[in-house]
């Protein structure tokens, strides 16, 4: 079963935290990065006035935005296709605090950057990060190149600002080689987040990869589901849980019981 974020109307944030997430966004310049409550609410099970505390402090990373919006620019991204929840990421990490957060696939680093934002506010935790860069073909972004192609020079993570970095556990090469192994090193994940390789077996694979380790109250995230037929929603009927889909995109997450 799938349960919309929209179903019902969204809960009354406090004016600081709609201002907050506003700033943010503009200066990371994507529209698509207005934060869904109602699906906040949903998998981290925080009540409204929690989350617009988190929210309101989205106003803190503002700086930071216009500096991950600027290395785009540099890069020759200046629209670049990144992914589309990022505050929300920052937002489940600091009411989850996770001690481990594993993420496959990095790009240029907008969802990266967001978790260890959000890990350093915690004073805790670290991010574990997996990537297979693809590499730009030439010395402009061009039509044929993968949409998440890394340019001449840079490596996955290159939009990350250096000072965000800190304490980042990143390992470039196959999920199928390096997730089972990180799996084996980490003794809980709090929260996992699927962007590499949108194919239904290899969705399915990194997910009962990790499904050991998952922690009671642990969210698992995964992008363009669209892609990848019933493997999200399999393993959420195997968990007893329900999916929880972001608006009308094919973003979604379900919370382990």
């Amino acid at each position: 079963m799938t349960v919309s974020a929209r179903a019902r109307p969204p809960p009354r944030l406090s004016p600081g935290a709609l201002e907050a997430a506003r700033r943010a966004r503009l200066a990371l310049g994507d529209p698509r990065a207005r934060p869904n409550v109602r699906w906040l609410e949903r998998l981290t099970g925080a009540p409204t006035a929690r989350l617009s505390e988190v929210l309101e402090e989205l106003a803190d990373l503002v700086p930071i935005e216009a500096e991950i919006r600027r290395l785009h620019r540099e890069g020759g991204r200046s629209h670049y296709a990144q992914f589309r929840a990022p505050l929300e990421l920052y937002a489940i990490v600091r009411l989850l605090r996770p001690d481990h957060v594993v993420e496959t696939g990095v790009s240029s680093g907008v969802s990266s950057a967001h978790l260890l934002l959000a890990l350093a506010r915690n004073r805790k935790g670290r991010l574990h990060s997996i990537d297979r860069p693809t590499p730009q073909r030439g010395a402009t972004f061009g039509p044929s190149d993968s949409p998440v192609a890394v340019p001449p020079g840079r490596s996955s993570g290159w939009a990350i600002p250096a000072s965000v970095r800190s304490g980042w556990d990143l390992r470039l090469g196959a999920s199928e080689t390096l997730l089972p192994r990180l799996a084996r090193e980490v003794g809980s994940i709090g929260l996992f987040l699927h962007d590499s390789l949108h194919t239904p077996a290899h969705l399915t694979f990194e997910l009962e990869t990790v499904r050991p380790k998952l922690v009671p109250g642990a969210v698992v995230l995964a992008d363009n589901t669209a892609w990848t037929g019933q493997s999200f929603p399999r393993f959420a009927r195997s968990l007893g849980v329900a999916v929880a889909r972001r608006g009308r995109t094919d973003l979604v997450g379900l919370r382990v019981a």
